[in-house]
C-alpha cells in the first residue's frame, strides 16, 4: 500500500490568524462633540449632564478627552496642557469659572453625577488630574487656584473613588516644589477643604495620602523647618493646622527621647551619663520642663520588671526603681512646682494602675528620703492638691507621713 495521503474532495484548509479589527482613534471628533453639547446648552449643567447622558458618545475610549474638555474648555496637544490649537472650544470650563467655591462647585458637582452613570471614568479623572496637578508650573496663578478649589471641593463632595494619592503624589516634583508652586497649591487646598470639614478630617485624607507626617515636604529646601512651617499656616490663617504639627513633632521628639533614656537604664548606665544624654536631648527638642518630668516618671515605671500578680514583689521592684534613678529624677525636679508636678503624676498612675494603688505613700516617702521632694512641696499638695484622681483615698494614705513631717516641723 501507498503511504501517500489520499486527495480529499474539500481540498487542504489553510488556518488564518484572527485580527482585532478597531475603529480608528479620533479624541478631536469626540471632543468637538462634547464642546458642542456645552455651547448648545449655553454652558448648563444640568442640560449639559442630559445631554451626554442621552448621547451614544464613546467614553470608554476617550475619558481623558472628556475631562480635559471639563476642566479647559477643549483637547490639550498631546504630552501637553496646552489647549490644541486646531477645534472647538468652549467658555465653561473649570479653569474659565471664578476663583471662588460658588462658581467651581457645580462642575464637581456634574463631575460627581457623570461618575455614578459611568464609574470607569474615574480612572480617567485620575489621570488628567495628575498631568495637570504634575504640569501646575505652566498654569497661571490664577489657574493654580482654581485648581486647588476644585480639588478640595472634589474631596469635600467625596467625589467617587478619587485616591487622596492622585493628588499629593504628583505634587512632590523637584522642581515644583522648590519654586514655591506647591506650597501655594497646597494652602489654597487646605484652606478650601477646612471650610466645610474638620481638621480630623482633613488629618484622614493627609493619611491615605501618605502625607500626614511629611507637611514639610511641600515646602522649598531652604524652608524645611517647623519654624518656617508655622510662620506660613499662622500667616494664612491655618492655625489648627500649626497645632496639630507641632504636636506631631512633639510626639516624634518625645519617642526619640523616650528611646534614649530607656537604652541607657536597661544597660545600667552611670546616672551622671544619662542625666548629661536626656539634657542635651532636651535642649535640642526644647522640651517644655514639666513634659521633662512626666516622661522620666514613665519611662521608669515602664522598665520595671513587673512580676505577673505578686503584689508585694511589684511593691518592691517599683521602689528598687525609684530609689536607683532618684538622682535622675532629682536632676530634673529643680523646682517646687516641678515637684509638685511629679507627686500628681506619681498620682495618676497609683490611679490609674491597680498594681501601684496602694504604693503611693510609699513612693512619696522614697522620693522625699531621696530628696527628690522637698518637705513644703508634699505638704502643699496634702493641703491645696489639685489633682482629684483618688486624692481623698491618697490624702487619708499619706496621713501617717504627713503628722510625722508636721511634727517633725515643730521640733525644729
Amino acid at each position: 500500500m501507498s503511504s501517500k495521503e489520499k486527495p480529499t474532495l474539500g481540498g487542504q484548509r489553510i488556518k488564518t490568524r484572527k485580527r482585532n479589527i478597531a475603529a480608528p482613534l479620533d479624541p478631536a471628533s469626540f471632543s468637538d462633540a462634547i464642546v458642542q453639547i456645552y455651547l448648545d446648552n449655553a454652558g448648563d449643567l444640568e442640560l449639559v449632564a442630559k445631554s451626554i447622558e442621552s448621547s451614544d458618545l464613546n467614553f470608554s475610549r476617550y475619558g481623558d478627552t472628556f475631562f480635559e474638555v471639563v476642566f479647559i474648555g477643549g483637547r490639550t496637544q498631546p504630552g501637553t496642557i496646552k489647549p490644541e490649537e486646531e477645534g472647538e472650544r468652549h467658555p465653561f470650563s473649570v479653569l474659565d469659572c471664578a476663583a471662588q467655591r460658588e462658581a467651581i462647585l457645580p462642575s464637581v458637582l456634574y463631575i460627581q453625577k457623570t461618575l455614578r452613570r459611568r464609574p470607569f471614568l474615574i480612572k480617567n479623572l485620575e489621570n488628567v488630574m495628575r498631568k495637570f496637578l504634575q504640569s501646575l508650573e505652566f498654569f497661571e496663578e490664577n489657574e493654580r487656584k482654581k485648581l486647588a478649589i476644585f480639588t478640595a471641593l472634589a474631596f469635600s463632595q467625596k467625589l467617587s473613588g478619587l485616591p487622596p494619592e492622585t493628588v499629593f503624589q504628583p505634587l512632590l516634583k523637584d522642581n515644583l516644589v522648590s519654586k514655591g508652586i506647591v506650597l501655594s497649591f497646597i494652602t489654597e487646598f487646605f484652606k478650601e477643604y477646612l471650610k466645610e470639614n474638620t481638621l480630623d478630617d482633613l488629618i484622614a485624607l493627609l493619611k491615605k495620602g501618605k502625607m500626614e507626617d511629611n507637611l514639610l515636604e511641600f515646602f522649598p529646601s531652604a524652608k524645611r523647618t517647623s519654624e518656617a512651617l508655622s510662620e506660613h499656616f499662622t500667616k494664612e490663617g491655618l492655625t489648627s493646622l500649626v497645632e496639630y504639627n507641632e504636636k506631631k513633632m512633639f510626639e516624634v521628639k518625645l519617642k526619640e527621647i523616650k528611646s534614649t533614656l530607656t537604652t541607657m537604664i536597661n544597660e545600667e548606665a552611670e546616672i551622671s551619663e544619662v542625666t548629661e544624654a536626656v539634657k542635651q536631648q532636651v535642649k535640642d527638642a526644647k522640651f517644655p520642663d514639666i513634659e521633662v518630668i512626666r516622661m522620666l516618671w514613665d519611662v521608669l515605671m515602664e522598665a520595671v520588671q513587673w512580676s505577673g500578680k505578686n503584689q508585694q514583689q511589684n511593691s518592691n521592684s517599683a521602689l528598687r526603681q525609684v530609689k536607683a534613678w532618684a538622682g535622675l529624677l532629682n536632676a530634673f525636679c529643680t523646682s517646687g512646682r516641678l515637684e509638685l508636678e511629679l507627686i500628681y503624676k506619681v498620682q495618676t498612675q497609683c490611679y490609674e494602675d491597680a498594681k501601684l494603688m496602694k504604693l503611693f505613700p510609699e513612693i512619696i516617702r522614697t522620693l522625699y528620703d531621696q530628696d527628690v521632694l522637698a518637705e513644703d512641696t508634699i505638704l502643699l499638695w496634702f493641703r491645696k492638691g489639685s489633682n482629684p484622681k483618688g486624692r481623698q483615698s491618697f490624702v487619708k494614705a499619706l496621713e501617717p507621713f504627713v503628722k510625722w513631717l508636721e511634727e517633725a516641723e515643730e521640733e525644729e
